[in-house]
């Protein structure tokens, strides 16, 4: 970029595969740079507190809007991921998507997503890029890292529940971390689920190691005796898969990406852990002191909201819950003793598709992969 040109490249799926993005291990490393500078302060996402996960545009079921388009669908909404992350990475960026619950009749995912690296100094673009692989893979690395760090030393056995594209990527994390895992049990919908069955047929192809994988009839069987506990299963209140914490084994972590039943007095038993309790407090701010008729707070659809929830109401103290960023940097302790069963929320921050977005940037810069376009060869002057 000289004399006012600006140049930035585009990478489409393909030039994002060449590039690096499937590589669960090194995100998961990426994803430990990005939680120790959220620890530091080294970051800004929207909002006025800058924890936000993003600004959602919902369409409306009814319109008075003449031509407005009202056929309705599961999951139709467009979202801005805006973020800057700061060391070595200096950079700032936005993930954009669209979802709509039709698209599969169309033969595209529900969600299609972009994502745009800039100039911090200058605001220009640096790069356009794919990014449906890029979040998949970022938000499986994070329950990589959490199992990084809360797991015990030895992880054998893996319980999957909800085997969607998110568990699928989860696996590639875990396998890149825990070798020597060796078992999988799973719980989708039903037992003869496609998704289930998918999951099964992904780990048979690209982790020959694991010699027994299981589709079970149900959440207590899926997470009976597992070291690891994932949940992403893609419904939503009331519909989360129950979970109770006499199910678990004695050392167990439960990560939760969207949401679980669990009980308040079950939920008191577990060690708790957030990504960034600041995002839960501004989804709570969002949300407001509404009840649901148990008598219990509404809640947005992640065990982080539940833990804020539980400190207004006195039910838990706020240093009864750690922050990963603590742990990662040395703050605190991670495990206090082999018996401890963790239950961790895990929320999809933009921090972390730039950093992902920022890392196969830079190889594929390294690599000469992509096509380089042209925003203007000089601005032009009204």
């Amino acid at each position: 970029m000289s004399d006012g040109r600006i140049d930035f490249l585009y990478l489409n799926e393909k030039d994002m595969i060449e590039a690096g993005v499937l590589d669960a291990g090194r995100c998961v490393d990426v994803m430990e740079e990005v939680i120790s500078l959220m620890g530091k302060g080294d970051y800004l996402m929207g909002g006025p507190d800058h924890n936000a996960h993003g600004l959602m545009l919902e369409f409306p079921k009814k319109s008075k809007i003449q031509g407005f388009p009202l056929e309705d669908s599961r999951d139709r909404r467009f979202i801005a991921m805006p973020a800057y992350l700061g060391g070595r990475f200096h950079v700032a960026g936005q993930k954009w998507y669209g979802s709509n619950g039709r698209n599969r009749a169309k033969g595209f995912p529900r969600s299609i997503l972009m994502a745009t690296l800039n100039d911090v100094e200058t605001g220009a673009p640096l790069c356009y890029m794919s990014a449906n692989l890029l979040s998949s893979i970022r938000t499986g690395a994070m329950p990589g890292l959490v199992a990084k760090y809360f797991a015990k030393d030895k992880v054998g056995t893996i319980g999957i529940i909800g085997p969607g594209v998110i568990n699928r990527s989860s696996m590639r994390a875990f396998m890149a971390k825990f070798p020597d895992i060796h078992t999988v049990k799973m719980v989708g919908s039903t037992p003869e689920s496609k998704t289930a069955q998918k999951m099964k047929s992904f780990i048979e192809e690209h982790f020959p190691q694991v010699s027994d994988i299981r589709i079970c009839a149900n959440v207590q069987e899926a997470v009976k005796d597992a070291d690891i506990v994932c949940e992403a299963a893609s419904v939503t209140y009331p519909y989360w898969p129950e979970l109770k914490y006499e199910w678990l084994k004695p050392g167990a972590v439960v990560i939760s990406t969207n949401g679980l039943n669990i009980s308040w007095e079950d939920e008191l038993k577990f060690s708790k852990v957030v990504d960034n309790w600041g995002m839960y407090e501004e989804y709570a701010q969002e949300d407001g002191d509404e009840f649901h008729p148990d008598g219990t707070r509404k809640n947005a659809g992640t065990i982080g909201e539940d833990f804020v929830y539980m400190v207004k109401d006195g039910l838990i103290q706020r240093d009864d819950v750690k922050n990963l960023a603590d742990v990662v940097n040395g703050n605190v302790t991670a495990r206090e003793n082999k018996d401890e069963i963790f239950l961790v929320s895990i929320e999809g921050m933009p921090i972390q598709d730039v950093a992902w977005a920022y890392e196969c940037y830079h190889a594929a810069l390294k690599k000469g992969i992509g096509t380089m376009l042209n925003l203007w060869e000089k601005p032009y002057a009204l």
